[in-house]
């Protein structure tokens, strides 16, 4: 039998544990969250009447705070059509309110992360504006952002310098490249973007301007966006817009998917199009399956791909598939 006053004394212990286990719980998740996406796909070319199976993505995350002030961000691409890529590696310090400074490799502030991040795209392939106008999404550099208000509407503007040498090439240059972009509105609601885009270059030495308007909410979303780039050396101008909608629907009793989500898009892309006209338009199908109650996350994606290529692409000389009609069938894991 444990006596009063030692039963106290235990009790004391016991609460004493209990609180400082919870702070070193509470510090670790702030310090160290994790993240994780996983995309797996067939594919069949009608055209050509060939397929084939890939990981497309598998992408491994951390992130956190060392201080408020203070955090980081390190991902991983497992494999990226078979290749292992280091992607985020960077720090941002928060000298003062609302802004933000980040130094390290980190994505370039030109696309919306529903056109780039695996977890958030709406269908199986980029569009035009995010696959073929800019050589990667990342570099190495600094960037720095500034939040403030325009009434109770969110604004930021940021700016950027960067290497102009792609991921994982610290090289030494004398013409850095760099960003500059204005935001108003946030990710609920309306949201609008202009954005230019400065990369030096012996072959990729181009002047890229950008617009882009959202209108979102928790389950659906309507996106359009123009990108123009001008090639210096050889007067080459890329021109592509697209437009893309989705909507979430709930549904009960289908066993393990809890939402059905079709989605539409056009897209086009050309090369001097005042002269040549448009060179490719894509009308692109989708029907996803969610596992989640939470919209637009896990899920199973069926999805046709219609090309319409009107003028030589050179961007699709690469393989005879990549410009031929699609059905894809797409898994998406988001953890």
């Amino acid at each position: 039998m444990i006596k009063p006053g030692l039963r106290t004394y235990l009790t004391i212990i016991a609460l004493s544990a209990s609180g400082m286990l919870s702070a070193f719980r509470a510090d670790t998740t702030k310090l160290i969250k994790f993240d994780g996406s996983l995309k797996t796909r067939f594919e069949y070319a009608t055209e050509t009447n060939m397929s084939r199976f890939t990981v497309r993505n598998s992408r491994m995350g951390l992130s956190g705070n060392i201080i408020d002030e203070i955090s980081y961000r390190a991902q991983i691409e497992l494999s990226n059509e078979g290749k292992f890529e280091v992607l985020d590696m960077y720090a941002s310090i928060k000298p003062v309110k609302n802004l933000y400074v980040s130094l390290g490799q980190m994505q370039i502030p030109i696309y919306n992360s529903s056109q780039t991040a695996p977890a958030q795209m709406l269908f199986a392939n980029r569009t035009f504006l995010a696959k073929y106008f800019v050589p990667g999404t990342r570099d190495i550099g600094i960037l720095a952002q500034y939040d403030f208000k325009i009434g109770d509407i969110p604004a930021e503007i940021d700016a950027g310098a960067f290497n102009a040498s792609l991921i994982n090439k610290p090289v030494w240059t004398n013409t850095l490249s760099w960003s500059l972009r204005a935001i108003a509105g946030g990710m609920k609601g309306m949201r609008g973007a202009v954005k230019v885009y400065r990369y030096p270059g012996l072959e990729t030495d181009f002047f890229l301007w950008g617009a882009d308007l959202r209108y979102g909410g928790e389950r659906f979303k309507i996106e359009a966006e123009v990108l123009d780039r001008r090639t210096l050396y050889n007067n080459d101008d890329l021109f592509a817009t697209c437009l893309q909608g989705a909507y979430s629907f709930p549904v009960k009793n289908a066993g393990i998917f809890k939402d059905i989500t079709p989605a539409i898009r056009w897209d086009m892309m050309g090369h001097n199009i005042r002269e040549n006209g448009i060179g490719v338009n894509r009308l692109t199908a989708g029907l996803s399956f969610g596992f989640t109650a939470k919209p637009f996350t896990s899920l199973l994606r069926l999805e046709y791909e219609e090309y319409l290529v009107d003028d030589f692409i050179p961007e699709f000389t690469r393989y005879d598939e990549i410009d031929s009609n699609k059905i894809t069938v797409e898994l998406i894991i988001i953890f």
